[in-house]
């Protein structure tokens, strides 16, 4: 009996480091699949803004464009987009617990392109939340604003959330995997709170120069800017860049490190 051995130098890395659209589709389903994730981030951001939203008063107080019950609208829409990515990178803790991301290094699959799926994942899951948040506003007609400032708004803060979706995968390789969402789900409503989501804050006091320091401090300020008006700030941009890089980074370290144990 003769045994087959395979020189390592002679495997080839995949094009695109291991990215492909079957991965994606399982991802996907996983994702869906996750029944309790998939209804709170639905359901809990839509009845947030049917709480605080829809005020007699704020339907009648303007709001730039728009009226107080369109800020907390979008408000909302941004914190559902900042909860379900975190919720869909944060899978990544029970993978961690049986063991499947340490059989991903066995493959070529790289750090980087793993957590551009999960991205795209949470990304998806964000989709959902920002789409209920604003078929409930709509139906409710308290939310008044232009239609453009209705789609430009939704499309921000469900693009901006994308930072979070690494910023998800990044706690769940640092938290273990019965405790993370207990955990990540305090911390985001302080940062929401924190970063001017929840309630104005004067950009030209101490906390304004806390806020515009934390994570979602760009989100909220971009996803807003539409039912204002004129050019975004520049510090909005740099700062979900910033966040961003620091957060894959981080992720990818992590899952480095994981993994090398393998």
């Amino acid at each position: 009996m003769t045994t087959q051995t395979i020189d390592p130098t002679t495997r080839r890395v995949p094009p695109l480091g291991g990215f492909n659209a079957t991965m994606l589709g399982l991802e996907l389903r996983r994702m869906l699949r996750n029944r309790r994730t998939v209804i709170i981030t639905l359901i809990l951001p839509a009845l947030l803004y049917l709480m605080i939203g829809t005020n007699t008063s704020y339907s009648n107080q303007t709001e730039g464009s728009g009226n107080v019950s369109a800020y907390i609208l979008i408000s909302m829409a941004a914190y559902g987009a900042v909860l379900a990515s975190t919720s869909g990178g944060a899978m990544v803790a029970t993978e961690r617990a049986l063991g499947w991301s340490r059989q991903l290094r066995l493959t070529p699959l790289s750090p980087v392109v793993y957590i551009l799926v999960k991205s795209i994942v949470a990304l998806a899951l964000g989709a959902l939340s920002v789409v209920a948040v604003n078929v409930v506003g709509a139906v409710n007609g308290k939310a008044t604003m232009p239609t453009h400032v209705w789609i430009t708004a939704a499309i921000i803060a469900w693009a901006g959330s994308v930072v979070f979706g690494a910023f998800g995968l990044f706690m769940g390789y640092l938290l273990p995997s019965e405790n993370v969402m207990q955990v990540l789900g305090p911390v985001l409503a302080g940062l929401a709170a924190l970063g001017g989501l929840w309630f104005p804050i004067n950009s030209h006091s101490t906390m304004g120069h806390i806020s515009a320091c934390t994570p979602i401090y760009g989100l909220a300020q971009l996803a807003r800017w539409p039912l204002y008006g004129g050019a975004p700030h520049a510090v909005w941009v740099v700062n979900l860049v910033v966040w961003l890089a620091i957060f894959v980074g981080g992720a990818a370290w992590r899952m480095s490190k994981d993994t090398a144990r393998v």
